[in-house]
């Protein structure tokens, strides 16, 4: 871990080094510090068997699309700071624990609940991409699966998770929509979605 952080540190200059510095003191507890180490030294990809099944939404999600190490290194401090600013639009949106989930059967059907609203259809899953496209009768949306230490993401680029907020927001009359996409588009390369187990 800490040839990983030296690494980091050194090639960021000294705002990295101040920008990680206060991110890893601030991992209060060894599972945030995993999620940030494992992503520098490079999650495995999700392959269909990893897909199927029911994900439950613990958390706003959210990844860099570089592959550098040192900028997922850079992109998962970001990352976590931008995870703490979503967490309160997200819970005022209604996505929370017992809401909002998605199950990904094996013979292509898929079935989802964000905020407590329904929709479903059929996906596709492009394994070397990382790309989900889900096709229902509410909206024809693409996604993108990563690894988490424990878990997986499901993550949308911002104008993509700004339509299914707005599809879903729609049916309930919730206006926090727009905020969380005024945030994530405040990031360049950034994907943002739902930290799942």
């Amino acid at each position: 871990m800490m040839a990983a952080a030296t690494m980091a540190m050194s090639g960021c200059g000294m705002a990295g080094q101040q920008t990680l510095g206060t991110i890893l003191s601030g991992a209060a507890n060894s599972e945030t510090l995993g999620q940030v180490i494992a992503s520098v030294i490079g999650a495995t990809k999700v392959t269909q068997k990893d897909l199927t099944g029911t994900w439950n939404y613990v958390q706003p999600g959210c990844a860099f699309t570089s592959q550098k190490l040192l900028a997922q290194a850079g992109g998962e401090v970001v990352a976590a700071e931008v995870k703490t600013k979503l967490a309160p639009y997200y819970q005022k949106a209604g996505v929370k624990n017992g809401n909002t989930s998605v199950t990904f059967n094996a013979d292509g059907t898929f079935a989802a609940t964000v905020a407590g609203k329904k929709f479903s259809g059929t996906y596709t899953y492009d394994e070397a991409a990382s790309k989900i496209t889900l096709q229902g009768l509410l909206l024809n949306i693409n996604c993108y699966a990563k690894k988490n230490v424990g878990g997986m993401a499901i993550l949308f680029e911002s104008s993509k998770l700004l339509t299914l907020l707005q599809t879903m927001a729609a049916m309930s009359g919730n206006a926090q929509a727009q905020a969380i996409g005024n945030i994530a588009k405040s990031y360049d390369g950034l994907r943002v979605g739902f930290d799942m187990k």
